[in-house]
């Protein structure tokens, strides 16, 4: 079977950091397979790239997935290996795994990545995507064990992003702003399901409350059910509620940054 090398990154497509990594990995592991899930995660935005990651990572084949949001490197932060449902996940420990090490099935074992041996020499403190994570990476589809990477991590001691709240109470559901993609589009930590089980259906209007505002919210399959311009809200891929505005940008309309507060109730 091909060996499979995932990457996600916030270095952008810009410049050749991507390629960089690319180049380190073909020559460690020339047969090996590379899928870019995303490069354009916000500067150090690690909830924005656990979240890309734990939704994408159901559709990956197993392999070795490398996460670099890393506003740390360079700092005391360490680097870890997880393994974790037939995959290891490689890059900081800084919470960026923790989401799709869950969706795994979670952490199996967990190991520092400290012996410099299968590093890139010299090693950049600033760039560790290129000089330790993608050449770990490689020596890893060509046979080295994660636990000869360093020594082994307790997985109660990894960090771990908290879990986006969601809580259904007194007919309606309240949750968060997960992330915020590049069209503006919000999704939410509140599941299709629970709406179902407020009784909303397609077709519905949702009753939205942000703050101290107010308003009402047609809930439809796609965007293109409203007229240009105009908000929605439906069920996205994840099966998570995304608020969004037709040929528009609902983050930057509403104020809704990550973290941002919503509850959603059946409108009369």
């Amino acid at each position: 079977m091909t060996p499979v090398i995932t990457l996600l990154t916030d270095y952008g497509l810009e410049d050749g950091y991507v390629a960089a990594c690319h180049g380190v990995i073909a020559g460690i592991a020339p047969e090996a397979r590379v899928i870019d899930v995303c490069h354009v995660i916000p500067a150090g935005d690690v909830r924005r790239g656990a979240a890309i990651l734990a939704q994408t990572i159901p559709y990956l084949p197993e392999g070795v997935h490398i996460g670099a949001v890393d506003p740390g490197v360079g700092g005391a932060r360490r680097a870890v290996a997880v393994e974790a449902g037939g995959r290891v996940f490689i890059g900081p420990d800084n919470g960026l795994l923790s989401w799709a090490v869950h969706a795994s099935g979670g952490a199996r074992a967990a190991y520092e990545i400290s012996d410099a041996d299968h590093f890139l020499h010299p090693v950049s403190p600033t760039f560790h995507g290129r000089d330790v994570f993608a050449p770990v990476a490689g020596r890893l589809c060509g046979g080295l064990r994660p636990a000869d990477l360093g020594p082994e991590v307790p997985p109660a001691r990894l960090v771990t992003l908290p879990e986006p709240t969601s809580l259904l109470r007194e007919g309606s559901v309240e949750g968060e702003v997960v992330s915020v993609d590049r069209n503006g589009n919000t999704q939410l930590s509140i599941a299709a399901g629970d709406l179902h089980a407020l009784g909303v259906r397609v077709g519905d209007t949702l009753g939205v409350r942000l703050g101290r505002r107010q308003f009402a919210l047609p809930y439809r399959e796609t965007y293109a059910a409203v007229p240009p311009g105009e908000l929605v809200a439906f069920a996205d891929s994840a099966g998570l509620v995304a608020i969004a505005v037709n040929f528009g940008d609902a983050a930057q309309r509403l104020g809704l940054p990550p973290g941002a507060h919503v509850r959603l109730s059946p409108s009369p």
